[in-house]
């Protein structure tokens, strides 16, 4: 699906269609958030006045070039999860295979905003220390890929509840909104204090 120029994947995303939606956006987000961690990265590898953390930052952007990867995948992912579920909603209620095809659609629907969330908490993590040890001139990048990576969170895990509220294995859906509370719990916060302390750092 990211294979379509930004434009194309606008139009589809702004049109009637199954597929992308909310998930996909979510994804794109937070690939976005990786993406400048990277740049941050970048920008400050090679600079002598960042010559003690060198080894540290490349590590990072080691690791935010496989999440961004990770959360590019999962654009496609959620179209690919979500397309049957949008066409069992169209089974008659009183196919004998509905509920079963239900089930699995759900489930499939509902992990892939899981992994979606998993995937920011990590960005975030990384996030926490490139604001202490990227370039301050690249310093509000950190800032606003902490703020797309918490909202690439939370819109993941509107996802999940809307699969869940819908799973008539109530273990299953527990399972997964226990995930999606914690998740959002701690790192949600995470991300928005890396957010204040680089407002803080840059409005000295």
């Amino acid at each position: 699906m990211l294979n379509n120029s930004c434009n194309e994947f606008l139009n589809q995303l702004a049109s009637g269609a199954a597929v992308p939606g909310g998930g996909g956006a979510s994804a794109l987000c937070g690939a976005l958030g990786a993406a400048l961690g990277s740049m941050v990265c970048n920008l400050t590898l090679g600079k002598k006045k960042y010559a003690d953390v060198q080894a540290d930052i490349q590590r990072i952007i080691g690791r935010t070039e496989e999440l961004r990867n990770q959360l590019q995948q999962l654009v496609q992912a959620d179209a690919d999860a979500f397309e049957p579920l949008s066409k069992a909603y169209g089974l008659p209620k009183d196919a004998p295979e509905r509920d079963q095809v239900m089930a699995q659609c759900l489930k499939d629907a509902g992990a892939v905003p899981l992994r979606i969330m998993e995937t920011c908490a990590q960005v975030i993590e990384l996030l926490e220390e490139l604001a202490e040890k990227g370039s301050r001139l690249a310093l509000s990048d950190v800032g606003v890929a902490a703020v797309f990576c918490r909202a690439a969170l939370e819109g993941a895990s509107l996802n999940v509840y809307i699969n869940t509220k819908l799973m008539k294995d109530r273990a299953l859906a527990e399972e997964y909104e226990a995930q999606a509370d914690g998740l959002s719990a701690e790192w949600a916060s995470r991300a928005d204090k890396t957010a204040r302390a680089v407002q803080t750092a840059i409005r000295k």
